[in-house]
């Protein structure tokens, strides 16, 4: 009887314990992420340079917020079509970006990118701009699988100081 009674202990104990484990989950493919986001980031760019407003709005989330230079938070859909039709009207404004790098998280639902700006625009006072920004984006994927801008941040690429240089000791 203590035999049966230790052999039940010993399945009851082997059978709580796989209760208590969580089913395991399918490795995320990493670089296949990291590949969705950069074929995004293109399309992105190419609606941009198509200066269609309403299909490089659509890169962003819904609940998506914009924090340019000197300026307030732009958020939400929107606000940030709004704020791309507004810069799209004007004829002398551009923009091309080059992303370095995009780090997806381990779960492969977050992820971020960097990279570099080129801006061309006119200021309130008529002059032309011609403007290098450093950027991040942070992306998350959506319930349908698609990657989205949840935060965009950039800011002006400062000139080296007087004398530095590559050459310059």
């Amino acid at each position: 009887m203590k035999t049966f009674g230790l052999g039940l202990m010993v399945v009851l104990t082997v059978t709580m314990a796989g209760c208590g484990r969580q089913p395991e989950q399918p490795a995320v493919n990493l670089a296949a992420e990291e590949a969705a986001i950069r074929a995004t980031d293109r399309q992105w760019q190419a609606s941009v340079q198509s200066r269609d407003a309403d299909k490089a709005a659509s890169f962003w989330a819904d609940d998506a917020t914009i924090y340019a230079p000197n300026a307030a938070a732009i958020v939400g859909k929107q606000a940030i079509r709004a704020y791309v039709g507004g810069a799209f009207a004007s004829p002398d404004f551009s923009i091309s970006w080059t992303t370095d790098k995009v780090i997806v998280a381990r779960s492969g639902d977050m992820a971020y990118s960097t990279g570099s700006d080129q801006f061309k625009y006119r200021t309130p006072d008529n002059k032309i701009v011609n403007e290098k920004t450093h950027g991040i984006v942070v992306w998350k994927k959506q319930a349908d699988g698609a990657w989205k801008a949840v935060i965009d941040i950039w800011n002006a690429d400062a000139a080296p100081p007087s004398g530095v240089g590559a050459g310059n000791k």
